[in-house]
């Protein structure tokens, strides 16, 4: 039962950290885009970017948990 509590516990945490990540990208993306909407290219860009390296974070993290909790 604690391992199931603490496999939630750890998945839940690499779930909740990237998703905070993607948050506060798109947040200071479209705060930028209202200052200035001529930067549109660069600022999409660099947000896309920030996103997909967050979920590829996300993808290793929980590959990893999964590994370590399968091995015992």
């Amino acid at each position: 039962m604690a391992r199931q509590i603490m496999l939630f516990l750890v998945f839940s945490l690499c779930i909740i950290g990237p998703s905070a990540v993607m948050a506060v990208a798109a947040f200071a993306s479209i705060n930028a885009l209202g200052r200035n909407p001529s930067a549109a290219p660069k600022i999409f860009t660099a947000m896309t970017i920030t996103i997909v390296f967050a979920e590829a974070l996300a993808i290793v993290a929980m590959f990893i948990v999964y590994l370590l909790f399968t091995a015992g």
